[in-house]
């Protein structure tokens, strides 16, 4: 297994570098309307409310985080008014966390901030390239891949 990297940069470190220029516009879009400063934690859990999951353990999971360090966002997301936990019709012993009507508007304003930012790298990078990005990142890539101890990939 080569450590060489002094080749291009890795995939994943380009696309977390465009998360991060999609965050801080994302952020810097919010604040400017007047909204509550929130912290990347707390943008990756709205970020995943938005992809259909609203069990914290669900979140808790995908994010890599405990369940108790997602409990503690969704306190400080709570205390900003922006997110609610409510009883889980499925289980009632469960919570499921839903925007409230704070939220709701929070997330209006980001889906039109996602739009300028999207115009403006279009304007910066070409509509073109923008629009090549789009259908390899909503492809099907499988399950994540997985590998032995000598770092051989397993069926």
């Amino acid at each position: 297994m080569s450590d060489d990297v002094s080749g291009p940069p890795h995939l994943i470190l380009e696309l977390i570098s465009a998360f991060y220029w999609f965050d801080e516009g994302l952020q810097n879009y919010l604040r400017a309307r007047g909204w509550p400063e929130i912290t990347r934690p707390q943008s990756m859990l709205m970020a995943n409310l938005a992809l259909g999951l609203h069990r914290p353990s669900d979140i808790a999971r995908r994010l890599g985080v405990s369940r108790q360090a997602i409990h503690v966002t969704l306190g400080q997301m709570v205390e900003k008014g922006v997110l609610e936990l409510v009883d889980d019709p499925d289980n009632r012993r469960n919570k499921l966390v839903e925007l409230t009507p704070v939220g709701e508007g929070m997330r209006r304003d980001a889906q039109a901030a996602m739009r300028v930012m999207v115009e403006e790298l279009e304007r910066r990078i070409g509509a073109r390239k923008v629009a090549q990005l789009r259908p390899g990142l909503l492809a099907d890539w499988g399950e994540p891949l997985r590998f032995d101890a000598e770092g051989r990939q397993l069926s």
